[in-house]
């Protein structure tokens, strides 16, 4: 069967069609970006039209990249970034720009609600966290949670928020975008904090909704991620170059998918995952929640399981830095090298691979350097939206190709921080599954494997792991078949990288000098980006 799925990420959507039979095949790809706007009050906003632009052209071109014809598409979603705030009107249509994950420009009404009270935990009410560790074993415990973006808007711009009709995520605005069906799917539900998880009570907790101050009115209906939101209406399927009527599923978060797409779906399987963002995630068949570490059970496309699921906001976009503002001359020298033969273009596919290639010449542990991916602030294991990226003892003899190694290693080392802080309450899997962009790269890849001591599989089509992972569960509600199952027999490892011993002793005495910076310098990170 032939399905569509969107992989809607922080800066690009890359739209894949799949073949799932006996195997799962991908059969076309093509990627389009959007702007992410960056203001001094905190905000990360984005026009809903450079979504649907991007989604219309990209759908278009898959259909010049294979032999399928847009009558034999079966099924579509949606794999999205996750914790955006949409505000939409009762036809569906955004308000003002939606806000991202990574706004925070609700900092005072997060201080507001949240920063009062005699007792406090990680900064926050004591009384206001146990309330929702009791109905879904989470809370907001930062500003960038999408309660404070809904009311940053009612505080801020009353004349738009009086014009809402209700609260969405991103996944679920495309959605009815798609179909004219506005809903919530649990996924999204829970990543407001108001969803309560309590087998038999699933759904909007009245108590949490009134003690956040949300208007109920603005709360849609709750689906799961394997429903049928709808079928594809006739203006979107002629803007998109599909046929109308095409089932449209429910669909979800990154988060949602990516353990499915990865394989990672017996109790006890970890991944880790490395693309814009970064994550460790342990698949359960309960829920728990470390409020210290910042880590908690969300909600998996199956009913009934978890992804116990602790986050790197910048992982990937650490390395994009790299490429755009330290990696000049090698930008340079990779441009000359590809221009010259098919060989070398053929050798080199991505310049991500070719940087790569080039600082696997410099020693484990960068001689000495050690940077840390805090780009955009940082939730887990610590949350602290002042902390920042940084090098640490750079000396004279210290070049280029040693910072741009060190990244790669901070990176690593913040992902066995998460790891180990996984471990405090659940047992990791000894063999991980390592999926995303970054895992393309075997240089990284071994660097894992070498600074986690973990065995670290791969697997095909690693890089759109979420969507593979969202067209398994549309191919199950298709035939009628157990997710976790299907994906079982789906997917694969391809590669796996063993621990070298002779890397050990450098990677620890770093990893334990990384582990220190933070607490080293949080006061100079809050006197140099905190905000009144």
């Amino acid at each position: 069967m032939n399905i569509i799925i969107y992989d809607f990420g922080t800066s690009s959507v890359k739209t894949c069609l799949f073949d799932i039979d006996s195997g799962i095949d991908l059969l076309a790809s093509s990627t389009a970006s959007y702007n992410l706007y960056i203001s001094e009050d905190g905000g990360a906003e984005q026009e809903t039209e450079e979504w649907w632009d991007a989604l219309c052209s990209t759908t278009h071109d898959l259909f010049q990249r294979s032999d399928v014809t847009p009558g034999e598409i079966e099924g579509m979603a949606f794999c999205s970034q996750m914790q955006g705030t949409v505000l939409v009107d009762k036809n569906g249509n955004a308000i003002r720009r939606p806000m991202t994950y990574l706004d925070q420009k609700g900092m005072g009404e997060y201080k507001e609600c949240m920063g009062k009270g005699i007792i406090k935990v990680s900064g926050c009410s004591f009384y206001k966290l146990v309330r929702n560790l009791l109905v879904n074993y989470a809370g907001s415990t930062s500003a960038k949670d999408p309660v404070w973006k809904y009311k940053w808007v009612e505080n801020h711009e009353p004349e738009v928020f009086s014009k809402t009709y209700k609260w969405l995520d991103v996944n679920d605005y495309l959605v009815g975008r798609c179909t004219g069906r506005i809903i919530r799917t649990a996924d999204s539900a829970f990543a407001t904090f108001l969803y309560d998880t309590r087998k038999g009570k699933e759904g909007w907790n009245q108590g949490l909704v009134k003690m956040y101050k949300v208007d109920p009115e603005h709360l849609p209906e709750i689906i799961e991620s394997t429903d049928r939101a709808g079928e594809l209406t006739q203006k979107a399927a002629d803007e998109l170059g599909l046929v109308p009527g095409i089932p449209v599923f429910g669909g979800g978060g990154d988060t949602t998918f990516v353990s499915i797409g990865a394989g990672a779906v017996k109790p006890g399987d970890t991944h880790i995952y490395v693309g814009t963002s970064g994550w460790v995630s342990t698949f359960l068949d309960y829920q728990t929640v470390d409020i210290n570490s910042m880590i908690t059970g969300v909600l998996s496309a199956k009913h009934g399981f978890f992804n116990y699921y602790a986050e790197l906001e910048t992982a990937g976009k650490c390395f994009e830095w790299v490429v755009n503002h330290l990696a000049l001359d090698e930008v340079g020298v990779y441009f000359q090298k590809t221009s010259v033969t098919d060989d070398l273009e053929s050798r080199y596919t991505s310049l991500y691979e070719y940087l790569s290639e080039e600082i696997s010449k410099v020693s484990p542990g960068a001689n000495g350097v050690i940077f840390t991916p805090w780009m955009h602030g940082n939730r887990c294991p610590f949350e602290d939206s002042n902390a920042a990226g940084m090098f640490f003892n750079l000396r004279i003899e210290n070049g280029k190709k040693d910072m741009i190694r060190a990244v790669l290693e901070g990176i690593c080392y913040h992902l066995r921080w998460l790891l180990e802080s996984e471990d405090v309450k659940v047992k990791t899997s000894d063999n991980i599954r390592f999926v995303g962009g970054g895992s393309l790269s075997q240089l990284m890849c071994q660097m894992l494997a070498d600074i986690t001591g973990r065995k670290i599989e791969t697997i095909d089509h690693s890089q759109e792991v979420g969507a593979m992972g969202t067209a398994i569960t549309v191919a199950a509600g298709i035939r009628d078949m157990d997710v976790l199952e299907m994906s079982k027999q789906l997917v694969k490892v391809k590669h796996t990288y063993i621990p070298k011993e002779e890397n050990k002793e450098v990677y620890e005495r770093n990893y334990k000098v990384f582990k220190k910076l933070y607490k080293s310098n949080a006061s100079v990170f809050k006197e140099m980006n905190g905000r009144a």
